[in-house]
């Protein structure tokens, strides 16, 4: 059975058991994370670089 594909979500991290070839992602769905384990203000302050602060 072909595991469906995220559209729109690049993934680098080849090592990844949900990585498909062409850097796509097969998870059901994204977490992420604050590194300050609070809200973010800045991209730098997570786990995506797609973060926009709303």
């Amino acid at each position: 059975m072909a595991k469906d594909i995220l559209d729109g979500v690049i993934c680098d991290v080849n090592n990844c058991v949900y990585w498909e070839e062409g850097n796509r992602c097969s998870a059901d769905e994204i977490l992420i994370v604050s590194h300050r384990g609070t809200k973010a203000s800045t991209v730098e302050e997570t786990d995506c670089q797609t973060f926009e602060r709303s």
